[in-house]
């Protein structure tokens, strides 16, 4: 499988990393909500990056201390 990685911005990148993950492990939306006990609509809301004033202060902290979040998953693919 290979590995793809990513720099984590703010909330829609870490809704995009997700959202790609789990399309790579061939879940629903669905299916991770249940396993998760959460609603779809939840997952829809995460995936889609709906920003929080939780969130958005987190990445601001981020910011303003230079630290970095990053993403790796398993694309599928062979190597």
């Amino acid at each position: 499988m290979g590995t793809q990685t990513t720099t984590l911005r703010s909330p829609g990148d870490i809704g995009l990393a997700l959202q790609q993950a789990r399309l790579e492990r061939g879940l629903s939306q669905n299916a991770l909500a249940q396993e998760l006990g959460i609603s779809q609509r939840s997952v829809s809301e995460i995936e889609s990056g709906k920003p929080t004033i939780y969130m958005r202060k987190v990445f601001d902290m981020l910011r303003a201390t230079g630290v970095e979040l990053s993403a790796k998953w398993d694309d599928g693919s062979a190597e």
